[in-house]
Parts: C-alpha cells; sequence; structure tokens
C-alpha cells in the first residue's frame, strides 16, 4: 500500500477540485477496486444466468460452490498474509528484492497442498457430482494465489495497470457468461468456468506484474517461515480478523435461517443478502484510511522514525512524535466521522432502496441489515486503528484484540442461533464489534504514549527464537535443494547422451 500512497501523494498535492475528485476515485480503484469489481462479477453471472432460463436450483448450488470456495481460500491464505506483508517488507527495506519473489513460490508450494487436503475431505462427503467438486477445488486454488499475489502488489507504484487489470479480468469473465448466455449453453459448469477463467486473466496479469517489478529471485523460497517464529502473533492476527468478519456468516448456514441446498452446501439468503449489503457501508473508511495514512499519516511516521536512525536530537524527535500523534488522531477521527455518516445513510435509506432491487429483501432482512450496518462500521474504525497498531509494531495489542472480535462475534453469533430471537440476528457480529473497537482505542491510547518504549525498548528486550517453524523452513529447503540437484543431474545426462548421440558415427 506504501507505494501506491506515494503516487497518489502527488495527486493530492495539485490543487482543484477536480484533481481532488480524480485522487479519491484512483484511491477508490485501488482500495477497494478487487471488492467492487468482484461483487459485480459475481451478481453479473448471477443475472447472466438468469437471463439464460437456469433454473433455482442450480443458481443456488452455484451460489454455494462460489461462496465456499471463497470462504475456504480467505482462511487458508489468513494464515500467511500478514507475515508474507512484512517478510517483503523487510527484505525491501534491507535491499535483498531478490529475496521476494521465491516466497510467493514458496507459500504457494505449502497454502495450495494445505487447501487441496483439507477442502478435499470436505467436498468427498459434501454429497455434490464429482464435477462439481473439481470446480470448486479449482476456483478456491485459484483464488489463493489471488489472494497471495495482493501482498505483493501492495510494493508497485503501477497502480493504472492494477485497476485496469481488475477491470480487464473482470469484463472477460461476465462478457465469457454473456456469450454463453446467448447461445444458451448457461449451465453451472460452464458460468463457474467464467468466473475462474476471469480470475485466472487477473493472476496472469498480476504475475507479469510482479516479474516486471521484482528481480530473479535467489534463495530459499521458505525463508519467510522464519518470520512465523519472529512475528507469531501477526500470523494468528490476521486469523482471527477473517474468523470474527466471516465466521457469523457461517454459523448461520446452520442456524434457524438456514437453506440445504445440496448435500453439505448450505445457504442463508435471509442473512446473506442483508450481510453483503451492509458491507458496502464501510467503503468510505476504506478508502479514507488509504487517503489519511499514506497521504497525510506516513510522512510524519516516517520522519519520526528517521531520526532515530540519522541520530537526531532528543528536541526534534519530540517535536515529530507530537506532529506525528497529532496527525493521527485528526485523521482517525475524521474517519470516524466519514464512517458514521455513511452508517447513518445506509440506515436511513437502505431500506427504502432495497425496495427497488431485485434482492428480495423481507422484513426480517430490512432489520438484519440495520444491525449489521451499525456492526460493520464499528468494525472498520476498529479495523483501522488496529492497522496503525501494526505500523508501531504492538503485535501483542493487535493479537488481543481481534482474538476478542473473533471469540465474541462468533460466540454471541451461537447463543443466538440456539436460543436468540431471529428478529436480533446480527447483534452477535455487532456485539463483537464494539468489543474490538474498545480494545483498540484503549491499546491505542496506551501505545502513543509510550512511542519511544515500543520502538527502543522492546528492540532492545526482543530475541528472535528458532522455533518450529524455522525447523521447518530448514526441512523444506533441504528436500528443494535435493530435488534442484537430481534436475539439475539429470538435464546434463540428457545433455551428455544427447552429445553421444550426435557424434555417432552412422552406418
Amino acid at each position: 500500500m506504501a507505494g501506491i500512497g506515494f503516487s497518489l501523494n502527488r495527486l493530492f498535492q495539485k490543487k482543484g477540485m477536480l484533481n481532488l475528485c480524480r485522487a479519491y476515485a484512483y484511491a477508490g480503484a485501488v482500495a477497494i477496486g478487487p471488492m467492487v469489481m468482484g461483487v459485480c462479477l459475481l451478481l453479473g453471472i448471477s443475472f447472466v444466468s438468469q437471463v439464460a432460463g437456469m433454473p433455482q436450483g442450480q443458481r443456488e448450488i452455484m451460489n454455494c460452490m462460489l461462496t465456499y470456495s471463497l470462504l475456504v481460500s480467505l482462511f487458508v491464505s489468513s494464515f500467511f498474509n500478514m507475515i508474507l506483508t512484512r517478510y517483503i517488507s523487510d527484505m525491501l527495506y534491507e535491499g535483498k528484492r531478490e529475496r521476494v519473489m521465491p516466497s510467493f513460490f514458496g507459500a504457494l508450494a505449502i497454502m495450495l497442498p494445505l487447501c487441496m487436503v483439507g477442502y478435499g475431505i470436505v467436498l468427498m462427503f459434501s454429497g455434490v457430482p464429482l464435477v462439481y467438486r473439481i470446480v470448486s477445488m479449482w476456483f478456491a486454488v485459484t483464488m489463493i494465489v489471488v489472494w497471495t499475489q495482493m501482498n505483493y502488489l501492495s510494493a508497485l507504484k503501477d497502480y493504472r495497470s492494477i485497476a485496469l487489470g481488475f477491470a480487464s479480468s473482470m469484463m472477460t469473465g461476465f462478457l465469457a457468461g454473456l456469450i454463453l448466455a446467448f447461445f444458451h449453453r448457461g449451465t453451472v459448469l460452464s458460468l463457474m468456468f467464467c468466473v475462474i477463467l476471469s480470475y485466472g486473466v487477473m493472476s496472469i496479469w498480476y504475475f507479469t506484474l510482479m516479474l516486471g517489478y521484482f528481480p530473479r529471485g535467489e534463495g530459499s523460497p521458505f525463508t519467510f517461515l522464519q518470520w512465523f517464529d519472529k512475528c507469531r502473533a501477526l500470523a494468528f492476527t490476521g486469523v482471527f480478523v477473517n474468523l470474527g468478519l466471516y465466521g457469523h456468516l457461517v454459523i448461520m448456514y446452520f442456524g434457524p435461517l438456514h437453506k440445504k441446498i445440496m448435500g453439505l452446501f448450505y445457504a442463508a439468503p435471509s442473512y446473506d443478502i442483508p450481510s453483503l449489503t451492509a458491507f458496502f457501508s464501510i467503503l468510505i473508511t476504506t478508502i479514507s484510511f488509504v487517503t489519511s495514512v499514506e497521504v497525510q499519516f506516513y510522512p510524519e511516521y516516517r520522519q519520526y522514525y528517521s531520526l532515530y536512525n540519522d541520530g537526531g536530537s532528543i528536541s526534534d524527535i519530540e517535536a515529530a512524535e507530537d506532529r506525528m500523534v497529532e496527525v493521527l488522531s485528526r485523521e482517525l477521527t475524521y474517519c470516524g466521522y466519514r464512517q458514521i455518516v455513511s452508517t447513518l445513510l445506509f440506515v436511513v435509506f437502505g431500506g427504502f432502496i432495497m425496495d427497488f432491487l431485485p434482492l428480495g429483501m423481507t422484513d426480517l432482512g430490512k432489520g438484519i441489515f440495520r444491525t449489521l450496518c451499525v456492526g460493520y462500521g464499528l468494525y472498520a474504525i476498529a479495523n483501522a486503528m488496529m492497522l496503525i497498531l501494526l505500523y508501531f509494531e504492538d503485535y501483542v495489542g493487535t493479537l488481543t484484540a481481534t482474538a476478542a472480535f473473533a471469540v465474541v462475534a462468533n460466540a454471541v453469533t451461537i447463543w443466538q442461533a440456539v436460543y436468540g430471537d431471529t428478529a436480533y440476528y446480527g447483534l452477535g457480529f455487532m456485539a463483537g464489534a464494539i468489543v474490538y473497537f474498545l480494545i483498540v482505542f484503549c491499546r491505542l491510547e496506551w501505545a502513543t504514549q509510550r512511542l519511544p518504549y515500543l520502538l527502543l525498548g522492546r528492540q532492545a528486550e526482543y530475541v528472535p527464537a528458532a522455533g518450529i517453524f524455522t525447523g521447518l523452513d530448514r526441512i523444506l529447503t533441504g528436500i528443494d535443494k535435493r530435488l534442484g540437484n537430481q534436475q539439475r543431474t539429470k538435464k546434463v545426462t540428457e545433455l551428455k547422451d544427447g552429445k553421444r548421440r550426435a557424434v555417432r558415427p552412422q552406418r
């Protein structure tokens, strides 16, 4: 994100309302482009399925296949995303750009087998046809590749190419679906292939961008595993955020609102649709965080830390700290105000708008929608503050806050699903978001009052320990070297055999 923010900074420095709108448009395209265009693609495929005359049952099984595969890919990649981001950041800071690309292949070499084994067991007993299982797995592994690439794209400054990749790949899948519908070939498998094609094009596009930015790799592809032992809390922070954000959806698949689609594939349309529409209420905070942190806060943050590295005086360091905290407080306050306004607009006018959209929103769904709007608003503000804690390397604080978020949100949702009234569904997630907000707010107050300690004291007492992941790195690196030596030996043997055959006299 930093590289994108630097490019946005030049746009925000230009005067005039047109340039300001242009800067916010670019920020929105980069910050929320993947989610918005992804949702548009899924809605477009759903529209194509109706145009093609696909029966309701087939549309529902297709939606379940897409949803389950997305959730599985998010869960698997969530354990690696923050560690990979930290590893990439450290390698770029140390000037070891050649170590970046190998980590991409090493991460995929671990995540893809994990997904195939874990999700494969679920699909084996899912009770759906074999071809549906294969397509679901195909989509899940494709999405893991895309989620992993997102960590590396944050270092690229070519945000126009990134946004163009989003748009072109999504349009490819949608047009392919329209063509199939025109020729009356719109089936579950064909439309699933369109979605996979879309994200496949995206992954190839992004891989090309990565190869153009990062040099040819050197070193072991599994070195990043050592960062699990150095920053263990980061890995669980990513997992807990996803569990809190998506766990309540999965729980509702097996609650009173559930609907059995096929085998182990369940859905809860009365809860899914309000959740999806309420999630759009936090888009303003996502854009605001990128523009505020990257454009306003980060220069002060970088200046403050550079004074320690460059031997700045105590008075300069204290003055820089005061400016940084002041900017941070101001921008987070603005971010909170924007989210409050957005939430109020969605709560007040959202129900009226839903009446004109063909989403099938019921009165129960409207109540859940309003509750989730408040919950997502609190989550968005809390998540922005949690990311600031990551800037200050307060990993204990972020782990505590995200763990409490996941536990409370899912525990209260389970209690509601068993004993609660359906009219109050969504309060579980809102309760988790409230706890998340309170813990992060208190922790950020604590951290900003102890910045010199966080910067100097903790680093002085920090001694990286070689743990299980360092040992796993050594084992996998050894296997990789042996396989590499075998491949090189095989190539040398083939070359020698080829030369012998070339010089053999003809009879």
